[in-house]
């Protein structure tokens, strides 16, 4: 099985906020996803609109990192988060599995999204100190292993099973009706 393809969008904030991006596309790579990063992807001479189009077109997730300026941006619909908006809007509303965008809040003491994202469950690295619970969240869902595996159903006890005498349940318990006639 391929490693989940991976595209991050992001704002330009700050040389630090891009530091940080780097950090966490690298730290993604390591653990067996394919993130796809304009740091490593892109080069003078690229066509932005096209590679923008082209990742979150052919990824398997897209993970918008959501700070003020990322929330301003996609809202007002300014610059290349602006352009991404677009793109992923229209795609929401036709072809894309909606599944497949993921906020992540890097802002602190806020989990501030784009309009755009606001109806969608976001992962939370707005504290470094948190970051290893939170890549493990993220990781479990882009490799599709949970955390907690979800149960069979199990038979429904009140159903006779074959074999089973008429005046008792499935268990061997006397019927509630038995029990509770009056005398």
């Amino acid at each position: 099985m391929n490693p989940p393809r991976v595209f991050i969008s992001y704002s330009h904030d700050t040389s630090q906020h891009k530091k940080w991006v780097l950090s966490f596309a690298t730290t993604l790579r390591n653990r067996g996803v394919d993130a796809v990063l304009d740091q490593w992807d892109l080069k003078p001479g690229d066509d932005l609109p096209h590679f923008m189009e082209t990742q979150l077109e052919n990824c398997d997730f897209a993970l918008m990192i959501c700070t003020e300026t990322y929330v301003e941006k996609a809202n007002a619909g300014a610059g290349g988060v602006g352009y991404e908006k677009m793109i992923m809007t229209s795609s929401m509303m036709s072809k894309i599995d909606g599944n497949k965008i993921i906020p992540i809040i890097r802002q602190n003491g806020s989990s501030d999204r784009p309009t755009f994202l606001k109806t969608k469950l976001y992962i939370d690295f707005s504290n470094d100190e948190d970051n290893e619970y939170s890549f493990d969240d993220l990781l479990r869902t882009l490799l599709d292993a949970p955390l907690f595996e979800k149960p069979e159903i199990g038979t429904n006890p009140f159903v006779p099973m074959e074999n089973a005498r008429p005046d008792r349940t499935t268990d061997g318990i006397k019927s509630v009706m038995e029990e509770i006639s009056i005398t």
